[in-house]
């Protein structure tokens, strides 16, 4: 039986699915338009969604017609756990699996394998330019080199990078139509969020405070970092909760300070009177890139990530951290129109 042309995307799906279902399988092509396989006596219908994040999923889930499986690259906790509520089957790229159609049961684990290298060609001047693009920044090299504080030449490159990497587009090659703009604001905020948990700076401290509101005393420890001209700002659930208020407890909060080391967060806290415990609630991390100082806002007192960062940070945190991050995307694309 033929099988129907697919794009790359769809057939990474297909073969996704089918390495994760047990030998004895039988497994036929279905001539059925809206399906890709025969399984035993069953069509199944398979949908890549890209990277496998919770905004992902919940687009295929809003579809009327939803997939039998969902395929992404590395699913998040937070797809996982929609998709388990929504009862829809999924599979990804690491092995792991939840399949659950009639008489064909699978559940893998996968193997997440060692870290992976950031994406090809992204690097933090990279990183600093598409955050400033998603803040709102024009994407001619004299706005980015405003807003990130880098030299001309890394924001030229960096430009040329995020255009080669089909996130920017032009009206023409060269000359006054040249001028770039964001393709696609979604994809870009993918591309930008993969590779920023890949580059961030692994050192970190741990913090033992005992604050009962967590917004209230980064404010106070942050007005005396202000007083000593220390760079700094707050990021994940602390940031989501001025930008846009979601959690309804914040279990942890994180702090950039502009250092690129663990002696220069430890010469931060002590400067403040913090100390240093294992398991501590307050996280100090370095600035991330050049650009976050800069495109740093203050919201309801507080100094804040720009809301990229922060939305990069809350999807780290968890199934909660996910939610919280897509309200974010949702008050700031409201906030945009």
């Amino acid at each position: 039986m033929a099988r129907r042309t697919h794009s790359r995307a769809q057939s990474r799906a297909e073969q996704a699915f089918l390495d994760v279902l047990p030998p004895a399988a039988r497994v036929q092509s279905s001539a059925d338009h809206g399906a890709d396989f025969v399984v035993g006596d069953r069509a199944i219908e398979v949908k890549w969604v890209g990277e496998g994040n919770l905004g992902d999923v919940r687009r295929v889930l809003g579809l009327p017609l939803r997939p039998d499986v969902v395929v992404g690259r590395r699913l998040s906790p937070g797809a996982r756990e929609a998709l388990r509520q929504a009862r829809v089957s999924w599979v990804d790229e690491t092995g792991a699996a939840e399949v659950a159609l009639g008489t064909i049961i699978v559940s893998r684990t996968g193997h997440a394998g060692p870290s992976e290298p950031p994406p090809a060609r992204w690097t933090p001047s990279v990183l600093a330019v598409a955050e400033s693009l998603l803040c709102g920044t024009k994407a001619t090299v004299s706005s980015t080199q405003e807003a990130t504080g880098l030299s001309t030449g890394s924001c030229t490159t960096a430009l040329r990078t995020l255009t080669e990497l089909g996130l920017l587009e032009a009206d023409a090659a060269r000359g006054r139509g040249a001028g770039r703009r964001v393709r696609d604001v979604r994809s870009l905020l993918t591309a930008y969020a993969t590779a920023a948990q890949a580059l961030r700076p692994a050192a970190r401290l741990q913090i033992g405070v005992t604050w009962r509101n967590p917004v209230a005393g980064l404010i106070e420890v942050g007005r005396k970092w202000t007083s000593l001209d220390l760079g700094w700002c707050a990021t994940g659930a602390a940031g989501a909760a001025v930008l846009a208020p979601h959690l309804t407890a914040i279990g942890a909060s994180e702090v950039y300070i502009e250092t690129d080391t663990l002696a220069g967060l430890e010469a931060a806290a002590s400067a403040v009177g913090l100390r240093p415990i294992e398991g501590g609630r307050l996280t100090l991390r370095p600035m991330p890139t050049l650009g976050v100082r800069r495109l740093a806002t203050e919201a309801g007192g507080l100094r804040v990530a720009p809301w990229p960062r922060v939305y990069v940070d809350l999807c780290a945190i968890g199934v909660r951290g996910e939610e919280a991050a897509e309200h974010l995307l949702e008050v700031v694309n409201a906030r945009r129109d």
